[in-house]
């Protein structure tokens, strides 16, 4: 019961108000307030949906990235030589690195390879460039965004990994199986859904970052928490009070969306990690 009593009051009763509200408009003259989808209809459009746009190109891309890392960093750790203390390092690291985000992130940062970070002078003194990179931008937010999501992924993928039970391999090798095949057919078809299940959540966890980009690039990047942020200050025109919460109701369907698909993926993993 108190579970489900947190669960009401900070989630369900959140998205609920969302859900209401997002569909409220209040008129300009009179001040009026009536049921109206201009606030939907206005999120889907303009700047609000190069926003959504934005937030999907450098979620996926990230997520991916993440994962593709993230699974290769798992396997050469679980596979290396006297690895026990390797991977116990690995796996606390990740730990903490998973959880370090928000504005320490985006400063240590903007220290580092910012446009007088330490590195960035140091290359310029050796007289080597970043080549046009900078750090605020979608690129540059894409890099900070990997800190955390590998680990993260190293963090979701290892048990899938070590579910896979010796006895499999050594069965491909009886049979006379190659490599290829045993992930082919065995290896493969066995991490897909973990793997998948992974890489949505990453997606979820890039998409609801918030406080990163905001102390790294503003409003100068099209995303859709910092134009939730901006709403939420009102920074908006009188009569369009709701459009930050019409954006939060959006942004809840798609991550509700991707977790519902990670939680179905998921439950087809237990079948094989038992």
């Amino acid at each position: 019961m108190p579970f489900f009593g947190y669960l009401a009051v900070f989630l369900l009763l959140p998205i609920g108000v969302l859900a209401v509200e997002a569909f409220r408009a209040t008129d300009p003259v009179t001040y009026q307030e009536s049921w109206s989808t201009d606030s939907i209809v206005a999120v889907t459009d303009g700047a609000y949906r190069r926003a959504y746009l934005g937030s999907l190109q450098l979620s996926a891309t990230t997520a991916l990235l993440a994962a593709v890392l993230g699974l290769a960093l798992a396997v050469a750790v679980l596979q290396a030589k006297r690895g026990r203390l390797l991977r116990r390092l690995v796996l606390t690291a990740s730990g903490v690195l998973a959880n370090f985000g928000g504005i320490p992130l985006a400063f240590a940062f903007i220290a580092t390879i910012g446009t007088s970070g330490v590195v960035t002078a140091l290359l310029g003194d050796l007289g080597v460039g970043l080549g046009g990179f900078s750090l605020y931008s979608m690129t540059g937010l894409g890099l900070v965004y990997l800190y955390f999501l590998v680990p993260l992924m190293v963090l979701t993928i290892v048990p899938a990994l070590e579910g896979l039970r010796p006895q499999w391999r050594e069965a491909s090798d009886n049979l006379g199986a190659s490599s290829w095949q045993y992930w082919r057919h065995v290896g493969g078809p066995v991490l897909a859904p973990p793997v998948i299940g992974a890489t949505m959540l990453l997606f979820a966890s890039a998409f609801a970052a918030y406080a990163t980009a905001r102390a790294l690039v503003g409003s100068s990047v099209p995303l859709v928490p910092l134009q939730i942020a901006d709403a939420l200050s009102s920074n908006v025109l009188v009569g369009s009070e709701n459009l930050g919460k019409a954006l939060a109701l959006g942004m809840v369907v798609l991550v509700g969306i991707v977790m519902v698909f990670y939680t179905w993926v998921q439950r087809r993993t237990q079948r094989w990690l038992q």
